[in-house]
């Protein structure tokens, strides 16, 4: 682990102890307030960061690793959630709504996500992938309409990876597929497959679709 890291892991109880460290010098008479004063500025933006700001830079080597069991344990570490400065808080929740997903309970999933949607991303990617998320939600629900306007708005916003893009696609295909509007559908298949997935799932997606669209009219 860097140094930084480090830092932040131990930041809120480093600050205590600037700030405790720096009033029992004053209080004993071993300094008086201006000598002690740059450790109690030190502890008070160490305290202000971790409630503004958090841990989450902490969360990407467990993530990459898989290991979802560390990466709670560091957000619960963030005590005051809605304190965290807006993007911050939006990639708070993604993360928790991605964790969700990963254990099959979609409904606190669409609640995390939702939340994270509504506060918008510093990155439109990532609001682009919570949006895609919400619409394979919406459609498993069987709520086609709803998960159509949050993968439209997912397209608009961006999607971060090619394999996740050519989904979206396919999703609008089949879509309009079920809506008989052939044209559309075959112009969202087209899209899809040059996206080039290369994922098992996927291009497994686009044989099955494959079988069908050449007899459509339009």
């Amino acid at each position: 682990m860097g140094f930084y890291n480090i830092i932040i892991k131990f930041r809120f109880w480093l600050s205590l102890i600037a700030i405790f460290g720096a009033g029992t010098l004053q209080l004993t008479d071993l300094a008086n307030f201006w000598p002690v004063f740059p450790l109690y500025m030190l502890g008070v933006i160490g305290l202000l960061s971790h409630i503004f700001i958090g841990p989450l830079r902490l969360v990407q080597a467990p993530m990459e690793a898989g290991n979802i069991e560390e990466v709670e344990r560091i957000l619960a570490t963030i005590w005051f959630p809605n304190l965290l400065y807006t993007p911050v808080r939006s990639t708070y929740y993604t993360i928790k709504g991605n964790i969700a997903m990963a254990k099959q309970d979609f409904d606190t999933a669409e609640k995390h996500l939702k939340m994270s949607s509504s506060l918008g991303s510093a990155m439109p990617e990532a609001e682009g992938a919570n949006k895609l998320q919400l619409g394979m939600m919406s459609m498993q629900k069987g709520d086609t309409k709803q998960g159509e306007a949050y993968i439209r708005a997912a397209i608009r916003a961006g999607i971060p990876d090619k394999e996740s893009e050519a989904v979206a696609y396919l999703s609008m295909c089949q879509i309009f597929m079920n809506k008989r509007e052939f044209r559309a559908a075959k112009d969202f298949f087209r899209k899809a497959k040059a996206c080039k997935p290369s994922t098992k799932q996927v291009l497994d997606q686009i044989k099955e679709i494959e079988k069908y669209i050449s007899r459509m009219p339009g």
